[in-house]
């Protein structure tokens, strides 16, 4: 069995991967409220509630499962906050320490670009390597509060980054647009929620880099958008228009996400299939949107489920498990690096 570890910034998470079952058990504390009140991730806060609350996932933990029964460590390693990284890495290797196992780093973004074939391997333990070979060439759309990238996971189980984002990432323009419209923090499911109901072309907001052949993400100009519209704006108009507003300018970060993939699809003619994650990969509209895309262009969606959109370590252990290319050094080697790329 495989342990998982993360702590790349606001969640506390351990989870146990056994090859021939799948997730055996995920442990999450979260630390949103906390937080919530300060608008965003206070960095030296969120190492110090790692500190606080790991011994008592561990001791769950042991609880649920047979530590002894663990014969490798898989922590992340970056990119995330430097402190939040330090206390999982230091965490992995007091455990890999006393119950002599393998420890292991995986890439923080290696495991969401994983995270959608769990579902692959939870159906067919057994076949995996078998099914995942049917699925490669594959191409992931990861999006999340800090990172928006479209990639190929190759034959080889290989990544390669295709296009990224230039400036904010499109949960950060969904939690900035938030704010801007007084939405607490998380913004992105804030926005979600205020948008049922409103009407997606009600307002017009940019959808960055059209051209096909520029291959990257932008969404500062959207959030500035919005920001201009709101001042040209009564009040009593923006209350009147709100749910129109959260639906317009969600539909315009949805729609520049679906459009870049459908724009990169008819140049990597040879995928077979279609991945999204990351934490914004949660939204309800996105899903549908990319799943009904998939449907167009005639590839499988895989989708992660909802458990695992977010920061967790399940896709850390799993990740350790499906592709040994995402690990790092061994032992008292290992260290944290917080600007670690997909491909490094």
């Amino acid at each position: 069995m495989i342990l998982g570890i993360e702590s790349s910034c606001d969640e506390s998470a351990l989870a146990v991967f056994d090859p021939s079952e799948g997730v055996v058990t995920s442990l999450i504390h979260s630390q949103l409220v906390l937080h919530r009140e300060f608008g965003g991730v206070v960095p030296d806060l969120a190492a110090r509630e790692h500190l606080e609350h790991f011994p008592r996932l561990f001791e769950e933990l042991g609880e649920k499962v047979k530590l002894s029964a663990i014969r490798q460590v898989a922590v992340t390693r970056g990119p995330g906050l430097a402190g939040c990284l330090a206390v999982g890495i230091a965490a992995a290797k007091g455990f890999s320490l006393y119950h002599d196992c393998e420890l292991v780093g995986v890439n923080h973004l290696a495991g969401h670009a994983w995270s959608p074939f769990l579902p692959v391997h939870q159906q067919n333990p057994a076949q995996f390597d078998e099914e995942l070979s049917e699925r490669l060439p594959h191409l992931g759309l990861l999006v999340s509060g800090g990172n928006t990238l479209l990639f190929r996971l190759e034959k080889d189980r290989s990544i390669r980054i295709l296009a990224e984002t230039r400036d904010d990432a499109a949960g950060e323009a969904l939690d900035k647009g938030a704010k801007l419209l007084g939405l607490p923090y998380p913004g992105g499911p804030e926005v979600e929620r205020r948008a049922v109901g409103g009407e997606i072309a009600a307002f017009q907001f940019p959808r960055a880099f059209a051209d096909p052949k520029d291959r990257a993400f932008s969404f500062s100009g959207l959030k500035t958008s919005l920001r201009y519209r709101l001042e040209k704006m009564e009040a009593a108009t923006i209350r009147e228009s709100f749910a129109d507003i959260c639906a317009s300018y969600q539909e315009a970060v949805v729609d520049a996400l679906i459009r870049k993939v459908k724009q990169v699809l008819r140049t990597e003619k040879d995928i077979r299939s279609l991945g999204l994650s990351g934490g914004v990969a949660n939204n309800g509209a996105l899903r549908d949107r990319f799943e009904a895309m998939a449907g167009k262009v005639d590839r499988p969606a895989l989708v992660a489920e909802r458990g695992v959109t977010g920061d967790n370590a399940a896709m850390i252990a799993f990740a350790a498990y499906a592709n040994p290319l995402v690990l790092s050094h061994e032992g008292d080697l290992l260290s944290f690096e917080p600007s670690l790329p997909l491909d490094g």
